[in-house]
């Protein structure tokens, strides 16, 4: 009959425990998520874009938000929570957009006002030159 010796029964043994921590080791390290660089770098790219078309003063509160989930994306990277990151920094980039276009119609509305008074003084002048009133 065929008998192993001690040690290579204890080497089996290690074996055979040996392999499935490696590759659950192997698994734990591949599930781990990259950094979502690209994710962060567009919210701070967007949030850069907010602040210089001046949505701190047209639209403070969404500019804020973005600033606070971006600030939490890069804690959730810290901590390696990268698809939270990615989450957060998706929804930092969303805030940052709403800001500019929030910004973009306030001043769009700015510019309407401005131009329905200015064109209600050249009717009144208008009116004042002909003597017509209506």
């Amino acid at each position: 009959m065929y008998s192993l010796s001690k040690s290579a029964r204890v080497s089996r043994s290690r074996l055979r425990i040996a392999v499935p921590v490696v590759l659950l080791f192997t698994a734990a390290c591949a599930s781990t998520p990259p950094i979502p660089s690209a994710s962060l770098q567009a919210a701070q790219q967007s949030i850069a874009n907010a602040e210089r078309v001046e949505a701190g003063t047209h639209a403070p509160a969404q500019l804020g938000e973005a600033r606070n989930k971006l600030s939490a994306a890069q804690r959730a990277v810290d901590e390696e929570k990268m698809i939270v990151a990615g989450w957060l920094a998706d929804e930092a980039r969303a805030d940052a957009e709403l800001a500019v276009a929030t910004t973009s119609a306030a001043k769009a509305n700015a510019v309407n006002a401005d131009m329905k008074r200015s064109t209600a003084t050249l009717v009144e002048e208008m009116q004042r030159k002909t003597g017509d009133s209506r």
